[in-house]
């Protein structure tokens, strides 16, 4: 029965791989583009930077008209130039062309650089529009808002924001455009709040704001667990997700979003609240460096027209305390699976304990080692149902062995049944108590798996020596090996009784599947599966301890009982007939 336990939790890790493997798509590449160095507190406020076209990001309609040339500017600034912003958790870059968002960078997260990581698809700003571009129905007005150079109306920031900041752009021309945009950043958290306010001629022009590309850049393609960037919509309760074939498909949602935007595995970019809005997304390709046989990555541009001109975006870390702050709603970004009940509670345990170890491999190997503590009385219970069922297995196999030669349809049959079942109750024995204690366990299992998936926590986490990174493989393969082997003595010493041949050669395949499966998991999982295999063998040995070895039961086989019954039966007429 043990053996079928194993086999099923198998069989479920090989559907999530294939489910992995084949039905998700293949996660973003690990090109990362080179982009501007992160801003120093030295550098913050504002300062010119020569106007060129390779810091312009032009209109998404490629045919998209110049500027009247009788416009001319009213209010506005002769050259372009930066300004920057430093929070406490991003560096971020405001251009006063189009009075837009140039760079936005976490402070407390790297790319595979090593470098602060950038939300925003710099290496495509002559291709793609940047962050908080406006798109109008009149494509001249888009042009005209977009690359017009606006004035910055309010001072410039301090060094670090320590208040919420307020930046305000205005430009207005001759020709009756005129637009103002505001920016307001949140000190401590990922949050910007963005105003517009566009009119021509006097009359409210409505227009959609742009971010662009967004997301999926510093995250490596090192596992194929790590899903990239993909469009994000949360309405009425239901959260929906879009991959880059199901956006090629359709592309423009509209509803009352509680949010929406792009996400990738650890990172989101979200319009908090719209409303009633229009969502329109659209992949983007982003070619490898020349010269090189790296893939393309796949990105995800996308915009939102909402009749609330003031709207609020949060860009950053999916991190459940965070965002929880920032909208109760907004953790079910975060993908726990269908365990996530359970996800919740491990996950704020891992961080307790974290905040005493101050190491997470460690903090995974506590946590791992109290949750098979906790389920110490299950696997006990199962144990010796286990042991109970070896034990009758000798006179359970003679009663199978008079039956062996009749019908599976014959009605006979259920004699060998009702014998079985009378053998359990005579001996105390439920056939299922050796399975039950044990799928007990498997949802706190599969959720702790998918909280080491999907843990933003372990990202750029170390643990010891080699392992830098809990969220990627183990590049020199030492935990997997040694889960495979761990695997490989607890079932060396697993009982065999009953299991059916077949079964029994599959099981003996599957510590080197569960080794080759193991070569790509993050090192966070393979060190949890482990920890669990080596107090299962210990408990293994203490529940044999506890409960002594097995008793031997000789069944004389079924011909030998027949003989001596004939041979009794002989005796007993012979001693009436005397």
């Amino acid at each position: 029965m043990e053996r079928r336990v194993l086999l099923a939790v198998f069989l479920a890790f090989l559907v999530l791989y294939l489910w992995q493997a084949v039905i998700m798509p293949p996660p973003a590449d690990p090109t990362a583009v080179p982009s501007a160095p992160a801003p120093s507190a030295a550098a913050v406020g504002a300062e010119p930077a020569p106007s060129s076209s390779s810091t312009r990001a032009p209109d998404t309609s490629a045919a998209a008209p110049d500027p009247a040339p009788s416009a001319t500017t009213l209010v506005g600034e002769t050259a372009e130039r930066e300004i920057r912003v430093e929070t406490q958790d991003v560096s971020a870059v405001f251009t006063n062309r189009g009075a837009r968002l140039k760079s936005w960078r976490l402070k407390h997260y790297m790319d595979d650089r090593g470098e602060p990581l950038e939300l925003v698809a710099t290496e495509l700003a002559d291709s793609q529009p940047l962050p908080f571009s406006l798109r109008a129905d009149n494509e001249a007005v888009t042009a005209t808002l977009n690359d017009a150079l606006y004035a910055l109306e309010s001072p410039p920031p301090p060094a670090i924001v320590d208040e919420g900041t307020l930046l305000t752009f205005e430009y207005r021309n001759s020709a009756g455009v005129s637009a103002v945009k505001e920016f307001r950043l949140e000190p401590t958290s990922y949050g910007l709040t963005f105003r517009s306010t566009v009119t021509e001629n006097g009359r409210p022009v409505e227009v959609a704001v742009e971010w662009g590309p967004a997301v999926g850049n510093g995250v490596g393609q090192f596992s194929r667990w790590i899903r990239g960037a993909g469009g994000l919509l949360y309405t009425n309760g239901e959260l929906e997700r879009f991959d880059k074939a199901a956006l090629a498909e359709k592309g423009v949602h509209e509803g009352t979003f509680e949010y929406v935007g792009v996400d990738d595995h650890y990172f989101l970019v979200v319009a908090i609240a719209p409303g009633p809005a229009t969502a329109v997304f659209r992949p983007v390709s982003v070619p490898p460096p020349a010269g090189t046989t790296e893939e393309a990555r796949d990105l995800i541009a996308w915009s939102v027209m909402s009749a609330d001109s003031t709207l609020r975006f949060f860009a950053g870390p999916k991190d459940f305390d965070l965002l929880a702050a920032v909208d109760r709603d907004l953790v079910r970004a975060i993908d726990y699976g269908i365990f996530a009940v359970i996800v919740v509670p491990l996950q704020r345990t891992l961080n307790w304990i974290n905040g005493f170890v101050g190491n997470y491999g460690w903090s995974i190997v506590l946590l791992t080692v109290i949750i098979n503590a906790m389920m110490f009385p299950l696997r006990h219970k199962s144990v010796v149902s286990m042991r109970k069922m070896q034990a009758i297995q000798p006179e359970a196999k003679a009663i199978q062995e008079r039956y062996a030669k009749l019908k599976t349809t014959d009605p006979a049959k259920q004699k060998m049944n009702q014998e079985l079942m009378a053998l359990y109750r005579e001996r105390g024995v439920n056939p299922a108590s050796g399975c039950l204690p044990m799928l007990l366990t498997m949802p706190v299992l599969f959720a702790f798996y998918s909280l080491l998936t999907v843990s933003i926590e372990l990202r750029g986490a170390p643990f010891i020596m080699w392992i830098h990174d809990l969220s990627r493989p183990d590049p020199w393969y030492v935990i997997p090996v040694l889960m495979g082997a761990t695997q490989i003595w607890q079932q060396w010493i697993t009982p065999t009784a009953g299991v059916d041949p077949a079964q029994q050669k599959m099981m003996m395949m599957m510590p080197l599947v569960f080794i080759i499966f193991s070569l790509w998991f993050p090192a966070g999982v393979a060190l949890y599966w482990f920890v669990s295999n080596a107090w299962a063998i210990g408990q293994m040995y203490a529940t044999n301890y506890l409960i002594g070895p097995p008793p031997v039961h000789n069944v004389r086989p079924a011909a030998e009982r027949r003989v001596k019954r004939v041979g009794a039966g002989k005796s007993e007429q012979a001693a009436r007939e005397s």
